[in-house]
């Protein structure tokens, strides 16, 4: 009673098969592959990008300051 035996599994199978039919399994087959090879080269790409991408550099550090500007740094009370 704990678990199902082989008979269980193929009259479930034959129920799916014939409530979606052989041709639509294929396809959600299909698409699954396909998304399961499209995550693996996004994570695959995802990694080396990132290690070869330089950091951003900071705008801020050599700016002139500008009579128009507001300065947004954060500062500690004393």
């Amino acid at each position: 009673m704990g678990s199902f035996s082989i008979w269980h599994w193929l009259i479930v199978l034959v129920v799916v098969v014939l409530i979606f039919g052989t041709k639509k399994l294929k396809n959600v087959g299909a698409d699954l592959g396909s998304a399961v090879k499209g995550f693996k080269d996004g994570v695959k790409d995802g990694t080396s990008s990132a290690d070869a991408a330089a950091p951003a550099q900071q705008v801020t550090a050599h700016k002139v300051a500008d009579t128009n500007t507001v300065d947004v740094e954060a500062k500690t009370k004393l």
